[in-house]
C-alpha cells in the first residue's frame, strides 16, 4: 500500500509539471469557460441554468480524451515499461496512478468552474451539491476510462492526436452543451448518444441523477476496465 501511495504521489507531482496536462486540464478549459460563458449567457440568457454543467462536460472531455492518452504513451510506449518489468512493478500501477492523478486535476478544474460561474455569469448552482459531485465523479471516471483505452491502443502520437479529436469533438458538439440537442437531426442525436458526454451532461443536470442516465455510463466504465485489463495483459508479453 505504501508503494502504491508513493507512486500516486509521484505521479501527481509529475502531472503538475506536465505542460500537456496543464494546458488540457486547466488553461484551455478555463479560457473556453471565460470566453464562451459570457457569449452563451448573452445570446441565450436561459443557459445560465445549465452553464456550469456545460462547461464541466467540456473540461472533463478535453482532459480525459486529449490530456491523459499522451501520458500513457510516454509510459507504455517507452523504456519506462521496461523499468517497471525489471523492478517487478505491476504494469497496471502506472495506469492506476495516472487515472487517480488525472481524476484529482479534473475535479479541481471543475470546482473552479463551479465557484467562478455564479460570480462571473450569474450561473445557477446545482440544487443538490452532494448529488452533483457524485454524478461528476462518475462522469470523470467514465471519461478517463475511455481516455485510458485510447492511450493503450494507439502507439503513435500523431495518430493519437487525430483519434482523440475524433472522440472529443463529437462529444462536445453532439452532447447538447453547445445548443439544444433537439435542434439536431435524428441520426446525429443517435451518434451523440454513443459518447459518454451526452449521458454525463444529463446526469449532471438538476434531478438528472437517475438510472435512465446512469446505466450507459456504468456499462461503458465496466467495458473500459475489462478492455484496459486485456491491453495491459498484452503489454506483459511484449
Amino acid at each position: 500500500m505504501s508503494a502504491f501511495l508513493y507512486g500516486a504521489a509521484l505521479q501527481w507531482k509529475l502531472d503538475i509539471r506536465s505542460k500537456s496536462l496543464l494546458v488540457t486540464c486547466y488553461i484551455v478549459p478555463l479560457i473556453f469557460f471565460l470566453l464562451m460563458g459570457g457569449i452563451f449567457t448573452s445570446v441565450m440568457p436561459e443557459m445560465r441554468d445549465t452553464l456550469i454543467q456545460s462547461m464541466i462536460v467540456m473540461s472533463v472531455s478535453m482532459g480525459a480524451f486529449i490530456g491523459v492518452p499522451p501520458s500513457l504513451i510516454e509510459t507504455y510506449g517507452s523504456d519506462v515499461k521496461k523499468v517497471y518489468k525489471a523492478n517487478g512493478v505491476p504494469l497496471y500501477l502506472g495506469l492506476v496512478t495516472m487515472f487517480l492523478s488525472a481524476f484529482a486535476h479534473l475535479m479541481i478544474s471543475c470546482v473552479m468552474i463551479l465557484l467562478l460561474a455564479p460570480i462571473l455569469f450569474e450561473a445557477a448552482l446545482p440544487v443538490q451539491l452532494p448529488i452533483f459531485f457524485l454524478a461528476l465523479a462518475i462522469y470523470i471516471m467514465v471519461s478517463l476510462s475511455v481516455g485510458c483505452i485510447l492511450g493503450l491502443v494507439v502507439k503513435n502520437q500523431a495518430k493519437l492526436t487525430m483519434i482523440a479529436q475524433l472522440v472529443f469533438l463529437p462529444s462536445i458538439m453532439l452532447s447538447g452543451i453547445m445548443f439544444p440537442i433537439d435542434l439536431l437531426p435524428d441520426f446525429l442525436k443517435t451518434i451523440g448518444r454513443i459518447f459518454p458526454a451526452s449521458w454525463g451532461y444529463r446526469l449532471l443536470l438538476d434531478h438528472g441523477f437517475c438510472l435512465e442516465n446512469l446505466w450507459y455510463l456504468i456499462l461503458v466504465f465496466c467495458a473500459s476496465v475489462v478492455m484496459c485489463a486485456i491491453l495491459l495483459n498484452k503489454q506483459k508479453s511484449k
